[in-house]
């Protein structure tokens, strides 16, 4: 019998930061989200989960991300989305165990 990975991300949104979330009252997916380059410098981090609402879109994580990470503001206009390692726009809806990337504009010689 093999023993399922276990989950190491650092939790935002969840009952873990949010005590007062009943869980009987929609159900939740969870998401990854991992940060490149520019966007993990701002966020201090190169992964975490993020707890949404079943039927969130990737605009709706970013809106959480922003808030928990104003600094992210920076790159919002000029970074992309990935979503399973496919490039997404904000509008695509998430799955449970999805996982998007934060990808800001890439420079250099």
């Amino acid at each position: 019998m093999t023993e399922e990975p276990k989950d190491t991300c650092d939790m935002i949104g969840s009952q873990k930061t949010n005590p007062s979330r009943d869980k009987d009252l929609a159900p939740y997916i969870k998401i990854k989200v991992l940060f490149f380059a520019r966007a993990r410098d701002l966020t201090g981090s190169t992964e975490l989960c993020l707890e949404m609402p079943d039927g969130s879109t990737a605009r709706d994580c970013m809106n959480k991300l922003l808030i928990e990470f104003p600094n992210l503001r920076e790159i919002y206009n000029s970074m992309v989305l990935a979503l399973n390692e496919e490039y997404a726009p904000e509008s695509t809806v998430l799955r449970n165990k999805d996982e998007l990337a934060i990808i800001p504009p890439i420079s250099g010689g």
